[in-house]
């Protein structure tokens, strides 16, 4: 043995570096285990990695950077099992700090986007809105049914944590949805902490300024926890005679699909049913 053999015996030999081979469920997954996992068809999923992959393209600074489809999937994980995030990470191949940017990243990239679905309709499309709804239960006239509904969410930090704690004991975020006569979004307001009334979310909203202003022809149909005004209409609380019956029986029967629609949404993300551990901006 020479010299330079001998001592490259006793060098150590730098460890090589473990790269995890990152399972791609789009790949490896069927179309029905796929949509069980994740909530969506992989065609749904491919359209909506077209419209946000430019914003996903740099997942990271480092070597091996996330493929943006896999991002993608990992938030979507999220939000169908409510999981903590290391969890959603392993079925992937990334590590818990590493699936906390990438739920971010993706759920921002999203929620930019949501006037391109979320929409009060406009004057052009109010007949139509109406006359759907009216194909419920003859009730004439109605433009959306409202709702707001607790979302679960952990203790926030600070000295307004408290005001997080909603009328039934556990921390929420209470979100107001309206919804059109197929259970499609057409309205949200989601920044309100659960302790505040129901009614004071849609007083301050921008959808009660239109009201109040006569920009919208036609009326929300609410429940008892809303104001009976000239464009919402409640329930009567004591009907008396048949025609109030009628009028009870009609408005339920009309504004249950706002409550079907949180049931369906609910349901189908499971991260809007256990409380999310993410952190608020409490801006």
């Amino acid at each position: 043995m020479d010299c330079i053999e001998f001592i490259e015996h006793f060098i150590e030999t730098p460890p090589r570096r473990n790269i995890k081979d990152r399972l791609n469920p789009f790949e490896n997954f069927t179309e029905e285990q796929f949509r069980e996992r994740f909530r969506f068809r992989k065609d749904s999923v491919l359209q909506l990695l077209g419209m946000i992959s430019s914003d996903l393209e740099h997942g990271t600074n480092r070597n091996h950077c996330i493929p943006p489809i896999l991002q993608l999937v990992t938030t979507l994980r999220f939000y169908a099992a409510g999981h903590f995030q290391r969890t959603d990470g392993d079925l992937i191949g990334i590590d818990q700090s590493s699936a906390c940017r990438v739920i971010h990243r993706v759920t921002r990239a999203i929620a930019t986007r949501h006037e391109q679905f979320i929409r009060f309709p406009s004057n052009q499309d109010l007949n139509n809105v109406k006359f759907h709804f009216k194909n419920i239960a003859q009730f004439p006239g109605v433009l959306g049914a409202i709702d707001c509904s607790h979302i679960p969410i952990k203790r926030p930090s600070g000295d307004n944590g408290e005001l997080y704690r909603n009328r039934k004991g556990y921390f929420s975020i209470n979100v107001q949805a309206v919804t059109d006569a197929n259970m499609c979004f057409t309205n949200i307001v989601c920044r309100w902490p659960g302790s505040t009334h129901d009614c004071r979310i849609f007083d301050n909203s921008s959808l009660s300024y239109k009201f109040e202003n006569n920009l919208l022809d036609g009326f929300l149909l609410g429940d008892g926890g809303y104001a009976c005004r000239k464009y919402m209409m409640t329930p009567i609380l004591n009907p008396a005679t048949q025609k109030e019956q009628n009028y009870n029986k009609s408005h339920i029967a009309t504004r249950i699909v706002v409550e079907r629609m949180f049931g369906v949404w609910k349901q189908r993300f499971q991260c809007l049913r256990i409380p999310l551990r993410t952190s608020l901006d409490q801006r």
